[in-house]
């Protein structure tokens, strides 16, 4: 009886399983693209015929020996709202309020990612976000070694005060100002993950195609206990300079000595915070914290208090190699350290931590406030918010979470694939941040990607991405920039058909690599799409360097993008950004003067100019150059000298 039982509980579960049902994107609410076949698929019972209907139109599919069917519907003009319905033997599936109109497909890391409710003025966008006719998607964070059939999760939202502000900000309001010009339904497809690179988002066959990254595909790890152990060494390497050095227990307990040599340890900016954006990216066990801390010599013979931030797994600490604290508590903690704990001068604070025991998925470290770090006599206070080195314990057990950088090719995987044939207008592109140290790379990876998606999808559509923005330090050009390098690579894959730019230099915030403006962003993509795919007869992009012309001692720098000429946009009201070089390839600050659509630049310690760069900087926070239609004049540089990341590889 009990086999019996068991046995029907099987067959129920694999009728369920093979009923009639929509890949997870055809749910309520969806926006289907207007003006192209419709592509609609499923799944049934292997070899079951399928009748699928939408607007008027009857399609018909045989299920294949996997049980997926898919049917093209002819285009449809905007409109709805439809039903689109599957029937067969195995039952009915229907999805409700569908419709036709304008789909574009947000991808890229957390400025994409990053959401209306963090963006600029979010309680006045909140209010004003009634766009019935604006649906947004988010794919789900998964990352898998093989490719994905379809999403596990995700469905259509409308877009209202309640749901906008876990919109993607840019294609939100990218969205807005389409609908507002067009007056036609838009569906937002959002797929992307903070802190990825780009090598995660493109296939494998792709990466085969390619000189760079050829030998890199041929060895993906087949499982996750593979690329556990890549990681393992790819972070000795970087820590270490040796994929193949395996620290022992002996070795590690030098970490808590005073004279421990921390030279192979992560240097930190601040002690709160993940790992994972202290460049220990997935690193999952225990590890230690460090720091050398300062006391004066009336504070030794006093009782002090030291204040750590928030982990709730088993945490020792030791002062200048003796232990002095072992606990677990939850919240923040408070040890009472006896008087003689500290030295006159330097001494060194250990602190060893496991993985927190209610987020395992946080890591070793800790969260919180930084405010909560620091040591007290009762009347001062010294701060141990900043400057801190990290080493993770590899001797003890470990393993690696399942993140956006361990594998390339795993983002594409999960969570472009399942995609994957949805029509769509275009897509719009905001990453490049985690492939600054990469720049002269993308200059091969970015295109590769963009050619390999429109070949997945056997479609030429528009594809539009954001310039990096400002973020960092303002240096000249004699010490380089790889934000500067990576921008210079987007502006070379504009040689790709239907692409196009929104230059952001100016509305970034060098202190914040996530600016909040994301209106200015979201508008300067609006301008390409309306111009180039709605026909729309407007100013669209910003001026480009064209060439260079030598007169005397001046260079004369012409420019695309600036028929209706260029002014300078500040208070000032002269040229910034420029610099000049001669022969012997050191940079000069220079004097610019706009003439008409050029632009003549000089100094007089180069007498003979053989290279001009604009705003080659990480963020060239002085940049003030615009074309007479309000876009920012695009970073640049005349010559083709090596930079700084001309040699850095993905491995």
């Amino acid at each position: 009886m009990k086999r019996v039982l068991i046995l029907l509980l099987l067959a129920c579960a694999t009728s369920s399983f093979a009923q009639v049902k929509f890949a997870r994107l055809f749910s309520d609410h969806v926006v289907l693209q207007r003006q192209k076949p419709i592509p609609v698929w499923g799944w049934a019972k292997p070899g079951e015929k399928v009748k699928v209907t939408l607007a008027g139109q009857a399609m018909e599919a045989k299920a294949d020996p996997a049980g997926k069917w898919r049917v093209n519907f002819k285009p449809l003009e905007a409109g709805g709202p439809h039903s689109l319905q599957a029937s067969a033997k195995s039952g009915n599936a229907a999805v409700n309020d569908v419709l036709i109109g304008e789909v574009w497909l947000c991808s890229g890391q957390s400025n994409m990612e990053w959401p209306v409710s963090a963006a600029k003025n979010y309680e006045d966008e909140r209010k004003n976000a009634d766009f019935p006719q604006i649906r947004h998607f988010r794919v789900d964070h998964v990352v898998t070694l093989q490719p994905e059939q379809d999403l596990a999760a995700g469905e259509w939202k409308v877009a209202n005060s309640e749901n906008v502000g876990g919109f993607t900000a840019v294609g939100f309001f990218f969205a807005r100002e389409i609908y507002q010009k067009l007056n036609v339904p838009i569906g937002i497809l959002h797929s992307s993950w903070g802190g990825s690179q780009i090598e995660g988002w493109i296939s494998k066959e792709a990466m085969l195609s390619n000189d760079e990254l050829r030998s890199y595909a041929q060895n993906l790890p087949k499982t996750w206990e593979e690329a556990d152990a890549i990681m393992d060494k790819k972070l000795k390497k970087h820590l270490f300079k040796s994929a193949t050095y395996d620290p022992t227990w002996e070795d590690e307990k030098k970490y808590i000595s005073p004279d421990v040599d921390f030279t192979s340890w992560q240097k930190t900016a601040d002690g709160v915070g993940q790992w994972d954006w202290k460049g220990l990216m997935g690193f999952r066990g225990k590890g230690y914290m460090a720091k050398e801390v300062g006391i004066a010599s009336d504070w030794v013979a006093k009782q002090t208090t030291l204040s750590l931030a928030e982990n709730d797994g088993l945490v020792e600490v030791y002062v200048n190699g003796k232990p002095v604290y072992e606990g677990a508590v939850k919240g923040s903690r408070k040890i009472q350290l006896p008087a003689n704990t500290w030295k006159e001068g330097k001494n060194i604070l250990t602190i060893k931590t496991s993985s927190m025991a209610s987020a395992a998925w946080f890591g070793p470290g800790f969260t919180g406030s930084a405010n909560e770090m620091f040591v007290e006599d009762g009347s001062r206070k010294i701060s141990l918010a900043k400057d801190w080195y990290l080493m993770p314990a590899f001797a003890e057990k470990h393993e690696y979470a399942h993140l956006m950088n361990n594998v390339g090719t795993t983002i594409y995987n999960a969570m472009i694939v399942p995609l994957l044939p949805f029509a769509i207008r275009g897509s719009l592109w905001y990453q490049g941040e985690s492939n600054a140290g990469r720049a002269y790379q993308y200059r091969q990876s970015f295109p590769l990607m963009i050619n390999d998606w429109r070949k997945l999808w056997n479609d030429e559509f528009s594809f539009y991405w954001v310039q990096l923005s400002s973020y960092g330090i303002d240096h000249d050009s004699n010490k380089g920039s790889n934000w500067a390098e990576l921008r210079e690579a987007q502006n070379m894959t504009l040689s790709l058909p239907k692409t196009g730019m929104a230059v952001t230099t100016d509305v970034g915030d060098p202190n914040n690599i996530h600016p909040t403006n994301k209106q200015d962003v979201a508008h300067r993509l609006a301008t390409n799409a309306l111009k180039n795919d709605y026909g729309q007869n407007i100013p669209y992009a910003s001026p480009l360097y064209d060439q260079m012309q030598v007169d005397g001692s001046k260079a004369v720098i012409s420019f695309k993008n600036a028929e209706n000429g260029l002014m300078i946009k500040d208070r000032h009201g002269y040229l910034k950004g420029f610099e000049v070089a001669g022969d012997d390839k050191v940079f000069h600050y220079a004097k610019a003067e706009i003439q008409g659509n050029k632009v003549v630049v000089s100094s007089p310690k180069v007498s003979k100019p053989a290279a001009v760069r604009y705003a080659w900087a990480d963020a060239p926070e002085d940049a003030n150059l615009y074309s007479v239609d309000g876009f920012p004049a695009s970073p640049f540089r005349t010559d083709s000298w090596p930079g700084i990341t001309v040699n850095a590889r993905f491995e």
